[in-house]
């Protein structure tokens, strides 16, 4: 079956949720996220771009272990990159912001 193409994030926003349905899946990516964010807090702090490189390697650790043995599904960053990462990102803070339930509703997630 093709994947459909999405022309805005607008549309993509509720395949990815989609993509996430299990919440282990969004626990696994909320846990690489933080992981990849303290990478990122670690090279501002000691100026060394070298804890940069965990960054990725973190968060994409978590997410596709998650994929392959929770969600059984591929990855949406293999086609939206770019999208991928910003709904990740949006789903984390929104999910920390405790305004993710609704978001999964709507995007008929209910689990």
């Amino acid at each position: 079956m093709a994947e459909r193409a999405y022309k805005t994030f607008q549309e993509f926003w509720p395949f990815y949720l989609q993509e996430h349905s299990d919440a282990r899946t969004r626990a696994f990516h909320y846990v690489g996220s933080a992981i990849a964010l303290g990478f990122l807090t670690a090279a501002v702090i000691t100026a060394d771009p070298w804890y940069l490189l965990g960054m990725p390697l973190s968060g994409y650790f978590f997410a596709w272990v998650s994929h392959a043995f929770v969600e059984h599904n591929r990855p949406a960053t293999f086609t939206y990159p770019l999208w991928s990462l910003a709904a990740d990102y949006r789903m984390f803070f929104m999910f920390l912001a405790g305004r993710l339930g609704p978001e999964l509703r709507r995007a008929g997630v209910t689990g």
